[in-house]
């Protein structure tokens, strides 16, 4: 772990801060930085007809924990901001602002305003947390004060923007979908094009990705390798650090029966920030738990729903997409000619596009216990159904 990361963990004061100062922040006060336009309780508000200077941060809470917290943050990277109590406050800056960061407290937006790039909340809100951010439509949800240094590592990179690739999950509407094989099948046809490619294991619940892959003897890190992962990992090592297996790299977790260490909600950021930045391809089958969900669908920019032609899963995925986040959602449909239900009925009863279907192909099941997918994802009914799929992202990124 030690080669690729940098001195960014938890726990490690960097030169130049003072202890006590927290992850990533100065040992002076927030209000004390250059740059900086701070509204505090009491201040006399700014002229609201004037033009408002544009900021690189846009703060909006009533919470003087969060406000303290999320500040201490921004002062470390120099950033302009402006905090405000409400979002009516907020309005003049609201769209100018490079980034609009709001805390727990505020449940409404103002009309016809951008979602908020990251919703703040603090310890112990449990799973409120997400769903108060997938109804505000918050891209990320960070949790404070643990999250402070995952916070000002993607403010930093805001800052200097570097879209990296892009972010495929996966996720099953039910038990035995397929989005496991999908994921793998995806993987292997964006290799053969050329695209640098990852597929991610994020079910640790799954059984080890890799055993699928027949992978489990490939050297390199598996998850409970990354559980102390924190700040920034270098993308070039951390890519040069994984297994590979048909032409594309993975990260599984073990395929073995002994219990393995998880890495936490900040591990897990890291690791996907460092993998957007390496590959140009992320391909993420989440699993269908909660804790999946929170940990890998909030940094997905795609995510498809595999459900099969059946009455039950598209029940199924209708509950799913309630507890997805707010990013572009797609149907695939595992089935064929004889299946129980149209997949464009499907599709249209949940508000999806359906973007494939699955083909279903004899010797699928064995060939995943076996550890032989990759021989079957050469196929050319596979292919078919990668091609769309692939289409669509290659579309996305242009």
């Amino acid at each position: 772990m030690s080669g690729f990361m940098n001195s960014q963990h938890i726990g490690e004061t960097p030169r130049g801060w003072a202890a006590g100062s927290g992850p990533g922040l100065p040992a002076e006060d927030a209000g004390t930085r250059r740059g900086r336009r701070i509204t505090r309780p009491g201040a006399v508000p700014e002229p609201q007809w004037l033009p408002a200077d544009p900021v690189d941060v846009l703060l909006v809470t009533g919470n003087p924990r969060i406000r303290a917290e999320a500040e201490r943050v921004i002062a470390a990277l120099g950033a302009a901001m402006h905090a405000a109590d409400t979002p009516e406050e907020a309005l003049p800056l609201w769209d100018s602002a490079g980034a609009v960061l709001i805390g727990s407290d505020i449940h409404e937006l103002p009309p016809r305003r951008r979602a908020p790039a990251i919703l703040l909340g603090l310890d112990g809100e449990g799973d409120g947390l997400w769903q108060l951010a997938a109804g505000l439509g918050a891209e990320r949800v960070t949790v404070l004060p643990e999250g402070a240094a995952w916070l000002a590592e993607h403010l930093s990179r805001t800052q200097a923007p570097d879209p990296g690739g892009m972010v495929l999950g996966l996720t099953g509407a039910c038990g035995g979908a397929g989005s496991s094989t999908a994921a793998i099948w995806l993987a292997q046809e964006a290799a053969v094009q050329g695209v640098r490619t990852l597929l991610v294991d994020g079910d640790p619940r799954g059984g080890g990705l890799e055993l699928s892959l027949a992978a489990e003897e490939h050297p390199g890190l598996r998850w409970p390798d990354l559980a102390d992962a924190r700040g920034s990992i270098d993308p070039e090592q951390f890519a040069g650090s994984l297994p590979a297996a048909g032409g594309f790299a993975f990260l599984s977790w073990p395929g073995k029966r002994d219990k393995a260490i998880q890495p936490d909600a900040l591990a897990v950021a890291s690791v996907m920030d460092a993998a957007r930045r390496a590959f140009e391809l992320v391909i993420v089958d989440i699993g269908r738990g909660a804790e999946s969900l929170r940990g890998f669908a909030w940094d997905c920019d795609r995510i498809l729903v595999l459900a099969p032609a059946q009455l039950r899963a598209a029940v199924a995925a209708a509950r799913l997409l309630q507890d997805l986040p707010p990013v572009d959602a797609g149907l695939v449909v595992r089935g064929g000619k004889a299946s129980a239900l149209d997949g464009g009925i499907i599709a249209d009863s949940l508000g999806l596009r359906l973007h494939a279907v699955l083909p279903e192909l004899k010797g699928t099941t064995a060939a995943a216990e076996s550890g032989r997918l990759l021989d079957i994802g050469k196929r050319r009914s596979v292919r078919r159904f990668a091609a769309p799929v692939l289409d669509l992202l290659q579309d996305d990124a242009a």
